[in-house]
């Protein structure tokens, strides 16, 4: 009998994303803590930045999180965060604060965009194809001028590209005549994930080597390697390195099933990662909160956990 939390990443994001979170005490604190103006940071026009769009999937899932353990009685044995979502999960388990965490983040995407201010960048996920054929294309199409790379793996059919604007067309031309079922540009206006950002990894890494070490409360899922890890170094370092290397996010989401998690809850303003656990390990219950609220989630996940213990 296990809970997980997961936290999604950006992509997921939307206009009113922190504005429209349910009214919890909770919640208010988390914001309230955070000191950022909400106009400021998840209208139409702000999520344009890479910064404030981190910042704003940060504090939706911290206070979530938080509503759920300290409202609700629900604490999670795991935690796994995609891509920016990881420090969400850090924060979850104890191993930043949530001031430590809103000041890497807004590092972590200065650094982005800089990292990408020079041409048209973007990223695009790709379904129905395995990733064995994903990387095929990306050895394809990539040139040194026009380079694309494999970003993300998230499942055994859809895995992620990022690349530059005319990389990731011709990606879309040739996963048609592969035979893809879909193939989405994201919301995303960098490149992540790839040797793009070799430089944020570095900055971010010497920026949390600073930071005190505290051993988590969670067992955390990296990014890096689709592993668990008991270690705040670990942590630590997969929290900089993610930036530029491949997200192993099925990898992770397979291991949450072998280790024996039951139910899985999602925090808005994500569903992907819930669709994406579904799929891959069906004996797990995932539940996205944004398809329904706090009470009816919160409600659905001590009635599976309680039935395993009776089990």
């Amino acid at each position: 009998m296990s809970l997980a939390f997961l936290f999604p990443g950006q992509g997921a994001q939307h206009p009113g994303m922190v504005h429209t979170l349910p009214p919890s005490p909770t919640i208010t604190a988390v914001i309230d803590e955070s000191h950022c103006q909400l106009d400021d940071l998840d209208s139409a026009a702000a999520l344009e930045s890479t910064v404030n769009v981190q910042i704003a999937l940060l504090i939706a899932g911290v206070a979530c999180a938080r509503a759920l353990t300290i409202e609700h009685s629900l604490a999670p044995q795991f935690v796994a965060g995609h891509s920016v979502g990881a420090y969400v999960a850090a924060v979850t388990a104890g191993v930043l604060t949530l001031a430590e965490a809103l000041s890497a983040v807004e590092l972590r995407g200065q650094l982005m965009e800089q990292a990408c201010a020079q041409g048209d960048w973007g990223m695009a996920a790709v379904s129905g194809l395995p990733t064995r054929t994903a990387a095929e294309i990306v050895r394809e199409v990539s040139t040194d001028n026009d380079p694309i790379w494999v970003a993300n793996v998230n499942s055994a059919t859809q895995t992620v590209l990022s690349g530059t604007a005319s990389a990731l067309q011709r990606a879309a031309d040739v996963s048609a005549r592969a035979g893809a079922l879909n193939y989405e540009r994201l919301d995303v206006a960098i490149a992540s994930h790839c040797p793009v950002q070799e430089d944020t990894a570095r900055h971010m890494a010497e920026h949390l080597a600073q930071l005190p070490r505290r051993e988590p409360t969670a067992r955390y899922l990296t990014n890096t390697r689709g592993r668990v890890t008991t270690s705040a170094e670990t942590v630590l370092d997969d929290l900089a390195e993610a930036v530029a290397q491949p997200v192993q996010w099925y990898d992770a989401t397979r291991l949450i099933g072998e280790l024996g998690v039951t139910c899985a809850i999602e925090t808005p303003p994500g569903h992907v990662l819930t669709r994406l656990l579904a799929s891959a390990v069906p004996s797990v219950t995932a539940i996205s909160m944004v398809d329904t609220d706090f009470a009816a989630t919160a409600g659905r996940a001590h009635k599976i956990l309680q039935a395993d213990e009776v089990r």
